[in-house]
């Protein structure tokens, strides 16, 4: 019996709380070897590019709670978010969430598996998991402290996954989980937006040209809501194509000019940072409940600067002093954060097969050109995203 239906089989033993039912043939004529060791792209240190090392004995995924499944991959996207990561960004607090008690040595990351999007089909179910079936095809966010999906195989918890839009193949669904629920996370969780209430309302986007942006425009639009987004003027044919109804070019010269110009918005997503939440929140409504709501916050860099404790002290004034700042002017100041969720990708993947939303895919690559694929990542001035296939077998090396 293999090393993952063995520990569901004895797991069930334990608890006595249900019959189990195993269909003995798998869903991949695999050998015993191969259920304990698989090929994968990690990292045994954080750097530049030249880290990655391709290994074909990574240790294979194990279903270590009920609600877990195991997906074998077929496609993954690539982020801003990996190159960050590959780095060490943020490595402070993905080391508290997988090991809470800080039992483990420094460094028991290592070997890291990265990317945060994935696409494929699901190989085993743990004894609670309703939802889903062998062979059902999915999507999912992976968490960032979770080994990601540059690997033959991931293991996922089943409210991070939902069924693949059935109108997308692998590789474009793999390019949109991520943004996807990041988008909503803002949007949805923290600017109060839905699709019952974003009808003619006044939106702006800082940054629609990326992967976040090209999404929000869509969504946005799908609600009815009038869209404007800041990008460059090569870029401008490129979002309106999306839906976006006003475009300011952020290279003809400072945009808060323009802008200024225009009717104030009811909300503003923020996906370029820096000094524009000291000019952006002027632009909004002012005592009408409008938002300004960022993605590029410190709290990662806070936390690896100056430990959990005092980053997440630092972290809980910075945004206590901006929000009473700006409440007295009559907007909420909000951050906005990567919240995977399948329940999002649920919704998100009915506005896809209704062709409402459709994936931005720049450039793929296979998975033997990982490397290569990070060096188009961190680029920048990315126009959709970045996605590695991988072959039928799993894996093209």
């Amino acid at each position: 019996m293999s090393s993952v239906r063995h520990l569901v089989y004895s797991r069930w033993l334990f608890h006595h709380t249900k019959p189990l039912s195993v269909n003995i043939s798998r869903l991949f004529s695999t050998t015993r070897s191969s259920l304990t060791i698989m090929p994968a792209w990690v990292i045994d240190k954080y750097g530049s590019n030249d880290v990655f090392r391709f290994t074909k004995n990574a240790s294979f995924p194990v279903i270590n709670y009920p609600n877990e499944v195991i997906v074998k991959v077929q496609a993954a996207g690539l982020n801003p978010l990996d190159v960050n990561m590959r780095g060490g960004y943020g490595a402070a607090t993905m080391s508290m969430k997988r090991d809470p008690l800080n039992i483990k040595q420094s460094g028991s990351e290592f070997p890291l598996i990265l990317g945060r999007d994935v696409s494929g089909v699901i190989m085993e179910c743990g004894l609670d998991v309703k939802y889903f079936r062998e062979r059902d095809e999915v999507w999912a966010a992976i968490p960032p402290w979770k080994q990601g999906s540059l690997a033959e195989f991931v293991v996922l918890s089943a409210n991070e996954v939902s069924h693949k839009p059935k109108s997308l193949s692998h590789t474009e669904a793999a390019a949109m989980p991520y943004v996807a629920t990041s988008a909503w996370s803002a949007l949805v969780n923290t600017g109060g937006l839905s699709k019952d209430n974003c009808a003619k309302k006044r939106i702006l986007i800082l940054g629609g040209s990326g992967g976040v942006g090209t999404f929000a425009i869509q969504m946005l639009k799908a609600w009815g809501a009038h869209v404007t987004v800041t990008c460059s003027q090569n870029a401008e044919r490129f979002v309106r194509g999306l839906g976006a109804d006003h475009v300011v070019d952020y290279t003809a010269g400072p945009v808060e000019e323009p802008l200024s110009a225009l009717e104030k918005f009811d909300l503003i997503l923020d996906n370029i940072g820096g000094d524009t939440e000291h000019w952006a929140l002027n632009l909004l409504k002012p005592w009408c409940g409008a938002k300004y709501v960022t993605l590029v916050t410190p709290f990662l860099q806070n936390t690896d600067r100056l430990g959990i404790a005092d980053g997440m002290m630092q972290t809980a004034a910075t945004v206590a002093t901006k929000a009473l700042k700006h409440l007295v002017k009559g907007v909420h100041y909000r951050w906005g954060f990567f919240a995977p969720s399948g329940p999002a990708l649920d919704e998100i993947r009915e506005l896809v097969d209704a062709g409402k939303i459709r994936p931005v895919v720049e450039e793929t690559f296979s998975f033997s050109q990982v490397p290569q694929a990070f060096e188009k990542v961190e680029k920048g001035h990315a126009r959709g995203k970045t996605v590695v296939q991988f072959s039928k077998g799993g894996y093209d090396l």
